[in-house]
């Protein structure tokens, strides 16, 4: 993978736009969306100014992609926005491509943050040869139940806050929830989701080795949405790559991933990457003692492709697991299967 543009760190005061870019979730539960707006401001001193078309009614948003690319494309161009931050995930993200400039994104670099469907807004920097994060959204994380975890607002401030490496990515010691609590009973907002007990990375596949490979990913299920689109990369850029992925709220079987993985194996991705890196599923019924179906899955389709292994993590924390650690794509990472650490090696901004 090419050496992605960095965005400059953000600063106590900067502002930041919240922008919609695919199901208008703002509209339908604006508390929420205040309340993530408001974390911003009084947890990491942001101001957060809404995109024009932010806070419309949803089935606006939905009959308007050009709008919500618009507003993306103003958002990059407008120097006095420091960072981009979706307000939530969705599914048709996708249909915004027709009417996005990729040279905007490039020419313009700045910290764009979310995750989800929001993983099609992270291909498309990707092209534009930009890095951005993977993780939170202002309506998930920064407006989380009660308080904002501790874990994910550290992951945010030591990668969007700090240009100093952020080296050991540290485990998640509080645990963690994938509860589903209705947002449209606002009680609920005041009622702290249950959390599991911690749980450790899983270190399988090869545990000899130390991978090392540029970071790139998202949620699996979006994932397949690019695939054989203009974003979708060519095979030189999972060249040593590490691959992050979750899988959404919906909940997934293990052999949705395993099908999933067959096609990366059957283009040829498979064989190319470094290792991969794989949170805790997604889904409101999840419990750990289904994670080992999930690693199973993943390391089936090396045995099928015969394939060598190479250094897999799972259980981890980001994406549709709370609490969430950010991700930067295309920073250079480390996998050490007999320390088990998983090191970023790099600063993620400058």
């Amino acid at each position: 993978m090419q050496k992605l543009i960095k965005p400059k760190k953000l600063n106590q005061g900067d502002k930041v736009a919240a922008i919609t870019l695919s199901w208008g979730g703002p509209g339908v539960f604006p508390d929420r969306f205040e309340i993530g707006k408001q974390r911003l401001k009084e947890i990491f001193g942001l101001q957060v100014i809404p995109t024009k078309h932010a806070l419309r009614d949803a089935e606006w948003v939905y009959q308007n992609p050009k709008a919500r690319a618009d507003d993306l494309m103003e958002a990059f161009l407008d120097p006095s926005i420091k960072a981009i931050i979706s307000t939530i995930g969705g599914d048709d993200s996708i249909r915004l491509m027709p009417f996005v400039d990729l040279n905007i994104i490039g020419n313009n670099p700045k910290i764009f943050m979310g995750y989800s469907d929001t993983t099609v807004t992270h291909f498309m920097c990707l092209k534009a040869g930009l890095s951005s994060f993977y993780d939170p959204a202002v309506m998930n994380g920064f407006a989380e139940n009660t308080a904002m975890h501790n874990y994910t607002i550290n992951g945010v401030r030591q990668n969007l806050f700090s240009n100093e490496l952020i080296d050991e990515i540290p485990r998640n010691t509080d645990g963690w929830t994938t509860e589903n609590l209705d947002w449209s009973d606002k009680e609920n907002q005041n009622i702290k989701r249950i959390l599991n007990s911690p749980n450790e990375w899983n270190f399988i596949g090869n545990i000899r080795n130390i991978a090392k490979g540029r970071l790139i990913g998202g949620c699996l299920e979006v994932i397949q949405f690019l695939n054989n689109t203009q974003l979708w990369p060519n095979l030189s850029t999972w060249d040593q790559a590490i691959l992050f992925l979750e899988t959404s709220e919906e909940g997934i079987e293990p052999y949705a991933v395993t099908r999933f993985m067959r096609n990366l194996a059957a283009q040829g991705i498979l064989k190319r990457l470094s290792g991969i890196l794989f949170s805790k599923p997604g889904g409101r019924n999840m419990t750990a003692a289904c994670f080992p179906e999930y690693d199973q899955a993943l390391l089936s389709v090396f045995e099928e492709y015969t394939i060598p292994l190479i250094p897999i993590v799972t259980g981890m924390d980001f994406g549709h697991s709370d609490p969430m650690w950010v991700l930067p794509y295309g920073a250079m990472t480390e996998i050490d299967p007999d320390k088990k650490t998983v090191r970023i090696l790099e600063n993620a901004v400058e």
